[in-house]
């Protein structure tokens, strides 16, 4: 799709109206075959924002930014070991509707169930459709009260589907009500609008949040050409409104795999002052497997990066394994 010269293009509601739900036609144009791509997205269903199809590759169907973005046959292959919901997002009994910890001193609140982009290696791949989403004022005062009564909770991260799809109003309630309460120290956001949807990250959104002078961004760009010009400004206007933003990428087959992919992708971030703070194993998640690096190789990258790059633009090599209460170093 090419990018339009008028002002609907910078407008993120126009974006997310326009976003591609089907396999249609022009999908077609990046090399899907079209009955392997209907089956899958009936399974795993499809969706991406206009600009996030303009980075794509007519060329090469095997480009790295066509592999996050759309489906492949390889999300239908059944893996040993490879589950819908490793971690019991929905087993795991609720402190409160929509609010779930796994760990000691954070939780983590539902916030919104939609996405501007349908990653193909989502860890929630198979969980957001019907996922419990604190949506009411009456369960965002719960959620606040079951924090306030545990005072060893000291984060409250914002997770999803995409908070940042939410409406300047909503964003702003969710984060104000944590916020607000002695006890926490951070408020982050979990969010990949900064790479598949930079213009919802609007100048007034950023002023907005910044003002609590507690909320964190953690975003995930997982390949250097996502860092786009768009995206750079996007990323400028939360760390200029004063909020740390960092950067959780995913190790992914076929898409950042190399020293090179991961050299290019960590000093391009340094040079738009987001930190690169993880690199992700991929989760044992089922519809992903096709994506997993073996970890011997993810090891070998791990070293071969510390010898191109300094402190502060390395990221740690990490699992997150089911029952852990922590995240294990490779």
């Amino acid at each position: 799709m090419k990018r339009m010269a008028t002002g609907s293009w910078a407008d993120w509601r126009w974006q997310l109206r326009h976003a591609v739900t089907e396999v249609t036609p022009e999908l077609c144009g990046f090399g899907l075959a079209v009955q392997e791509a209907e089956r899958v997205h009936r399974r795993y269903p499809l969706k991406l924002t206009p600009y996030a199809m303009s980075l794509l590759s007519r060329d090469d169907p095997r480009d790295p930014l066509n592999l996050l973005a759309l489906p492949s046959s390889g999300e239908l292959l059944a893996e040993p070991g490879m589950v819908a919901d490793p971690f019991a997002e929905k087993t795991r009994a609720a402190c409160c509707h929509g609010l779930k910890r796994r760990f000691p001193d954070r939780v983590l609140v539902m916030a919104h169930d939609q996405c501007a982009m349908a990653c193909r290696h989502c860890t929630r791949k198979g969980l957001l459709k019907g996922a419990e989403v604190v949506r009411t004022p009456a369960q965002l005062a719960a959620a606040v009260a079951w924090v306030q009564a545990h005072p060893e909770v000291r984060e409250v991260l914002l997770s999803g589907g995409d908070p940042l799809l939410l409406a300047d109003s909503r964003i702003l309630t969710f984060v104000r009500a944590f916020a607000r309460l002695p006890q926490i120290d951070a408020v982050r956001i979990g969010t990949r609008v900064p790479v598949t949807l930079p213009m919802r990250v609007t100048p007034e959104l950023a002023r907005g949040l910044g003002a609590f002078k507690k909320v964190w961004v953690n975003t995930q760009f997982n390949h250097a050409r996502e860092i786009t010009p768009e995206a750079a400004a996007a990323c400028a206007r939360l760390v200029d409104a004063g909020i740390p933003v960092s950067n959780q990428c995913v190790l992914l087959k076929g898409v950042n795999d190399s020293v090179e992919a991961l050299f290019d992708l960590c000093t391009g971030l340094q040079r738009i002052r987001v930190r690169p703070y993880y690199v992700f194993q991929c989760d044992p998640v089922a519809g992903i497997a096709h994506f997993r690096v073996p970890l011997r190789r993810a090891r070998r990258l791990e070293r071969e990066l510390a010898v191109r790059v300094g402190g502060l633009a390395l990221p740690r090599f990490v699992m997150d394994l089911p029952g852990s209460l922590r995240k294990t170093p490779i």
